[in-house]
């Protein structure tokens, strides 16, 4: 079984199954672990397609959106000020009222953000919740277009279809194929086999690498990898060791993706029982098996990609590890 193991000393006393698929550009599967046929929803692992309208429509030409904001828009942030602030920036430049969000409140994701919101008697707002970025772009895409933005999250609103749309340009699926959700935030989200996941993205990095509207998007989320994500979060982090060789992006219940346009590749990761502790262990043994990450990258980023276990007593008592290799397909 392919899989990230927790040890306590030299005992196995978890293991998360994972699965893993690999695709080139034209859409073979050069590389996989475990089961790469599973249905599994893109969660937030979509916004990097579901940002993209705003730069092929001319939204971020007319607006003004900064890269550093668009990276924002293909989030699941900290909530932490340099992001709160980037997202009522969009929203100021668009012209519409934080009150028309409609993803929900929760205190900030980041300790340190969540403790200074409280201690200054302020309370959790839909601002703060890690996909306000992506529901800023959403709203920006609507008056962009000429929609009116309220309720943009539902299923049958213009804003949503495009959203549709989007994955099916991506996936080469027809509309049938496509299992459809409502995500943590509220809008559609959206399921298809793993494999077809990583074909996606492979499909978007050869794109991003012809200098296609996916060159904005990837070059949003590479040079400002912390509106990505944040303080100490693996997203971030994985980025800013690549060096703009890859970008990468996390999703609910264990699921990350990612592409490397110089290499035309995309992958996807899938966690089975939606482990988050073990889906950044996989990331980085990924990125390691693909070229990206030299042994030296890995071990100057193993708090991610190999954590030492800790008691409660600061003492290290264990490890968290990847048990797997990809498995290459011949040409």
């Amino acid at each position: 079984m392919s899989a990230v193991e927790v040890l306590r000393g030299d005992v196995v006393e978890a293991r998360h199954a994972v699965h893993i698929a690999v695709a080139d550009a034209h859409g073979r599967v050069v590389a996989r672990s475990g089961n790469g046929d599973g249905l599994t929803y893109f969660r937030s692992a979509a916004k990097p397609f579901q940002a993209l309208p705003l730069v092929e429509e001319g939204v971020v030409s007319r607006f003004g959106i900064s890269l550093q904001e668009l990276a924002l828009c293909c989030a699941s942030h900290e909530g932490e000020p340099a992001h709160v602030a980037a997202v009522r920036s969009i929203l100021s430049k668009v012209g519409v009222d934080e009150a028309l969000f409609q993803c929900g409140a929760h205190l900030p994701f980041g300790p340190d953000a969540s403790q200074e919101l409280l201690m200054h008697g302020g309370q959790a707002m839909p601002i703060h919740n890690n996909c306000s970025g992506k529901h800023a772009g959403m709203l920006a895409l609507a008056v962009g277009m000429g929609w009116d933005p309220m309720e943009y999250h539902r299923p049958d609103h213009p804003v949503q279809d495009r959203m549709l749309r989007e994955i099916l340009r991506w996936t080469g699926l027809d509309k049938a194929e496509v299992v459809t959700g409502v995500d943590g935030c509220g809008v559609v989200c959206f399921a298809v086999p793993l494999f077809q996941i990583a074909r996606s993205f492979a499909r978007f990095s050869a794109a991003a690498a012809d200098n296609e509207g996916p060159a904005e998007i990837v070059r949003a989320m590479t040079t400002h990898p912390f509106m990505v994500g944040g303080t100490g979060r693996a997203c971030t982090e994985v980025m800013e060791a690549a060096a703009g060789k890859a970008f990468v992006k996390l999703g609910a219940e264990g699921t990350y993706i990612g592409g490397i346009p110089a290499s035309g590749l995309g992958f996807a990761i899938k966690v089975e029982d939606g482990g988050r502790r073990a889906v950044e262990v996989a990331l980085v043994r990924v990125l390691e098996e693909l070229g990206v990450f030299t042994e030296t990258t890995v071990t100057t980023i193993s708090h991610h990609g190999n954590p030492i276990v800790y008691n409660t007593r600061g003492e290290a008592v264990g490890e968290i590890r990847p048990n797997f290799r990809l498995k290459f397909e011949s040409p």
